[in-house]
């Protein structure tokens, strides 16, 4: 344990931080660790930067292992941390340990996460009795972490536990809250202002948060009984908040940051918005909302808060005022004509303008411009995402909901002679006055928009308003310009016009529009470009109903040119990190060859040696998860469309990607490893017979237990494993590897909650392929390690795939497999254990069972019905009716019980579902599925086609009369007499 300080500090260094890393990660389950971790991130005497690294690994062990299964964390550990978590963090309230205490803070919300209040029952009273009526440096540090937990409540549905959790804490919590609330105030509103108004201040805001956190899913009855002392007009503390503005806090007009005043009053708008949504009857008591209505206009009307510190501000008065609209509540405010134009020319208009600093972001930080600018307005968002919408998009959903609400004739008329007078200024002087149009194209798009989605682009628009006659008479004009012949924002805006609105376009006008998209790829502007990749990719992957609206034959005649274009963008980029920062250019670039299939044949082997390259660029320093899955997923689809269509090309793809992957494996990039994996499963699974050597020698490498100590690995591997199982099981067994496999299985998966259908994927691909005299010796201490965890830690998922093993084990046409062989061995475990394991978890397990797994439990069922001696005598066959009735329940829906072989179908659904929210989860968990990868599912028991038929002809050669009369008569009587009609008689 004296090594921490040195692991933390090696782990610093580049050279040695892999190293180090592992050996804390050897170190962590052993008894005592977490607790010496937590005495060196609270000693002061140690370097800054290594407590700071102990507190990360600290957070890092809540967020991955805490439950882990697998090498777990000792339970008296556990209670240790949990005990000395919020001491240690009232330990680090000085304001230079801020970074340290906020790593601590997020441990405390990520554990109490999974253990409150189950395991935690006393978090939130040492939360409270740690509350200090003077040390305000205390005080933030308790409530930044109540807030962190009770925070987690605002995305979730309503529910019991739920509810059981917010009345627990709220019965704990509620009182010191309130009066810490009202204490607070009192010093902010005091005068002369106190010395630690900022302290004050920030606590005020955590308080206001938390008041959010408490009424987000129902008002509690103390905050409801104090519902005056916060809303009412001109006296109560919110409307009093918003009209405070101390001097010695407005901070620098050039700081970008927002005021602690600002940000109490963002969470006060944001609070009002969700009364408005939850709990008008409330507001009903008084005309709360009126006054908050007249705060925004006093607080942002004429542009009063220009500068940047405010943005978050003013986009969230601004999202209050659209859900004021939308809410239907307060039709009296906004329905003159006179008020929705004051809204328009006060609130909306001087917000939509370009500002200076948004065209510096534009030159100096596009991708930032491009995330700010793509960002939904929160008409559709959640609960305080102040920070997700900049001002021009709050503005344009406060016309939109204006449009949506039934104000669409006045205010667009309005919206409409803006835009002409924008258009008029620009057309007087285009050079000059091209920020006018700039807004009035952003107008247009606003209040044409009644709908939209970030996935879809708008749905329906503002049937007063021609997008198309607009696009034509003052768009178009612009996309086709050529570069810097006018402004490159109206530019952008030209193709931006294009993605929001291309549903509304057909086929035959988008494809017209694609050669000017592609001329865009090759601008040197930044945003232009990289814009124009986000629309081709949003355009080629419309569909129509579940059809994608563009084929291979439609980019057939510029496929491989738009191909290259995107690639030498990627390419001349430079550096690792400015290569891998735009991960809109390869997620263009991996929808081009999802489009464009077979008819990138002719030129795959520059494509797939461009993007190895560019992979050997950024493998120097994998910096962007999405860049990384969209080169991975375009060099795995690239394979499976060409090799599908040519498959004397698969050794061209084996030759150029072995040396690549050979590396990354080498040099343990762990954030590739899952997609080699995966794309070696591919190749593998491409081989129709037999394994090239080249596979051979890396199988060795897969069993050790070094690469499935990674999560993300486990499924590739699983799959490559299952790979070489269907194809090479013989040499296997010669080679005793078949052992490794069984202890990975046995050791690594099974115990695992979070791997064990990995596990049984695997132990399928076993039973499928390995031959059953040579598994007999090792099937019993199989079945006794699932029994084990069945016994010892089982979910409802555990339950559900060893129901589902053993029903797959006995329906599988494998020579020497079947009913005796499983029910057998059960037996030999222990006497009528057979029985006990059907009653308990097959049977019940039936009814459950998805469709895609229905044939494999049909067929199961029948064998072990009709071939099982100890299923058709005594003590077992008390149990054969309920077994039948549950088969027969599963041919009320026949239609899930016969599999057809169109060509892979679902997976190449798969394939456009990579959608443009990618997941974007932390490295380390992280398994990044690769869609192209996927092989088509292959149907187990295909040797029945018919299940009924197959069914009848078992039952006619058993005698099972006797057992069949035992039956439920209302649910079999009727089916027994269909199989009768065909011919099938039971006797």
């Amino acid at each position: 344990m004296a090594d921490i300080a040195s692991l933390l500090h090696a782990s610093l260094q580049p050279a040695t931080r892999k190293q180090a890393e592992q050996q804390l990660q050897q170190l962590t389950p052993q008894q005592g660790f977490l607790f010496h971790l937590l005495r060196l991130i609270l000693d002061k005497t140690q370097d800054r930067s290594i407590r700071l690294a102990g507190g990360i690994y600290l957070k890092n062990i809540a967020k991955l292992r805490w439950e882990e299964d697998v090498a777990p964390l000792s339970e008296q550990d556990k209670a240790t941390i949990r005990s000395e978590l919020v001491p240690a963090m009232i330990a680090l309230s000085d304001p230079t340990d801020k970074t340290i205490r906020a790593q601590i803070a997020e441990s405390v919300s990520l554990i109490a996460e999974l253990d409150f209040p189950a395991k935690w029952n006393n978090l939130i009273d040492q939360l409270v009795t740690s509350l200090s009526p003077t040390d305000y440096n205390v005080n933030i540090g308790v409530l930044e972490t109540a807030h962190s937990i009770f925070r987690q409540w605002r995305p979730q549905v309503r529910s019991d536990a739920l509810f059981t959790e917010i009345n627990f804490v709220i019965s704990r919590f509620m009182d010191s809250f309130l009066h810490l609330f009202r204490q607070t105030a009192t010093i902010i509103f005091s005068s002369p202002s106190p010395s630690n108004l900022d302290l004050v201040t920030q606590a005020q805001i955590l308080l206001a948060e938390i008041f959010y956190d408490f009424t987000c899913q129902d008002l509690p009855p103390a905050i409801e009984d104090s519902h005056d002392e916060f809303f009412s007009p001109n006296v109560g503390l919110f409307h009093r908040f918003l009209a405070w503005d101390p001097p010695e806090l407005r901070g620098d007009p050039d700081d970008v940051n927002p005021s602690l005043p600002a940000q109490l009053k963002t969470v006060i708008f944001e609070i009002a918005e969700l009364y408005i949504k939850l709990y008008s009857d409330q507001l009903a008591r008084s005309p709360a909302i009126e006054s908050f209505v007249q705060g925004v206009w006093g607080l942002v009307g004429s542009n009063k808060l220009p500068n940047v510190a405010n943005d978050q501000l003013v986009s969230q008065a601004l999202r209050f005022v659209s859900s004021a609209i939308r809410s239907g509540f307060y039709k009296s405010l906004f329905s003159s004509k006179e008020i929705i134009n004051s809204l328009v020319q006060g609130v909306v208009v001087p917000n939509v303008g370009l500002r200076d600093h948004e065209m510096e972001q534009f030159e100096d930080d596009p991708l930032e411009f491009i995330r700010l600018d793509l960002a939904l307005p929160s008409g559709s968002g959640g609960a305080g995402s102040a920070e997700v919408s900049t001002r021009r998009q709050a503005a344009a959903d406060v016309l939109q909901a204006l449009v949506g609400s039934g104000y669409q004739t006045e205010a667009t008329e309005i919206v409409g002679s803006w835009i002409s007078t924008g258009l008029h200024q620009y057309n007087a002087n285009p050079v000059q006055n091209w920020k006018s149009k700039d807004s009035a194209v952003y107008l247009l798009t606003a209040i044409a928009t009644e709908t939209s989605t970030a996935k879809l682009g708008v749905t329906s628009i503002n049937a007063q308003v021609d997008v198309v006659k607009f696009f034509s008479d003052h768009v178009f004009q612009d996309l086709q310009a050529a570069q810097g012949t006018v402004h490159p924002i109206l530019q952008v805006d030209a193709i931006r016009f294009l993605l929001t609105f291309r549903n509304q376009l057909t086929k035959e006008q988008l494809l017209s529009v694609l050669p000017l998209l592609i001329n865009h790829l090759k601008s040197d502007n930044y945003v232009a470009y990289t814009y124009a990749a986000i629309t081709i990719d949003r355009i080629l992957s419309i569909k129509k109903g579940s059809q994608l609206m563009f084929s291979q034959t439609d980019v057939h005649d510029f496929a491989a040119d738009l191909l290259g274009a995107i690639l030498a963008k990627i390419e001349g980029a430079g550096t690792p990190e400015k290569v891998a920062e735009n991960d809109h250019l390869m997620k263009c670039a991996m929808r081009i060859v999802i489009t464009a299939r077979q008819t990138l044949t002719p030129v795959y082997q520059q494509v797939l040696q461009r993007l190895v390259a560019i992979l050997g660029v950024i493998s120097k320093n994998p910096s962007n998860p999405n860049f990384d899955q969209y080169i991975f997923e375009s060099i795995s689809a690239l394979m499976r469309f060409v090799v599908h269509g040519t498959s004397s090309t698969l050794p061209t793809f084996e030759q150029t990607l072995f040396g690549p992957f050979t590396f990354i494996l080498q040099q343990d990039i762990d954030q590739y490893i899952p997609y080699v994996f995966q794309i070696l499963a591919q190749m593998l699974d491409l081989h129709t017979t037999g394994v090239p050597t080249e596979y051979r020698t890396l199988l060795p490498f897969l069993l050790m237990p070094a690469p499935w100590q990674q999560k993300g690995n486990i499924p590739g591997l699983v799959k490559l494993l299952t790979a070489f199982l269907a194809r090479d099981a013989g040499e296997m067994v010669a080679n005793n590897q078949i052992v490794s496999v069984l202890a990975i299985i046995q050791q690594r998966l099974i115990p695992s909650k979070i791997n064990d259908a990995w596990g049984f994927e695997l132990l399928q691909g076993v039973m499928l392929h390995v031959p059953p005299t040579y598994l007999q010796q090792y099937f019993k201490v199989l079945l006794m390690t699932l029994l084990t965890r069945l016994q010892t830690s089982k979910t409802d998922k555990f339950v559900y795939h060893f129901s589902h093993f053993l029903l797959f084990t006995v329906a599988i046409n494998v020579e020497g497999l079947g009913p005796k062989y499983v029910i057998s061995t059960v037996e030999e475990i222990q006497p009528q254990l057979w029985s006990q394991i059907l009653t308990s978890f097959v049977i019940p397990q039936i009814p459950k069972m998805p469709h895609k797994d229905r044939k494999v439990a049909a067929i199961g069922l029948t064998r072990m019905l009709t071939e099982s001696q100890v299923m058709l005598t005594e003590p077992a066959a008390r149990n054969w009716p309920s077994a039948f009735t549950a088969l027969v329940k599963l041919f009320n829906e026949p239609q899930y019980l016969t599999k057809t072989s169109t060509e892979d179908a679902a997976a190449a659904t798969g394939l456009t579902e990579i959608d443009y929210e990618e997941q974007t989860a932390g490295y380390q968990a992280a398994y990044s599925r690769l869609a192209a990868a996927e092989s088509a599912t292959v149907d187990p028991v295909a040797y029945v086609k018919d299940p009924k038929e197959f069914l009848g002809r078992a039952l006619s050669k058993t005698r099972v009369g006797a057992l069949v009369a035992a039956c439920d008569p209302g649910i079999v009587q009727p089916f027994v007499q269909s199989l009768a009609a065909e011919g099938f008689v039971i006797q």
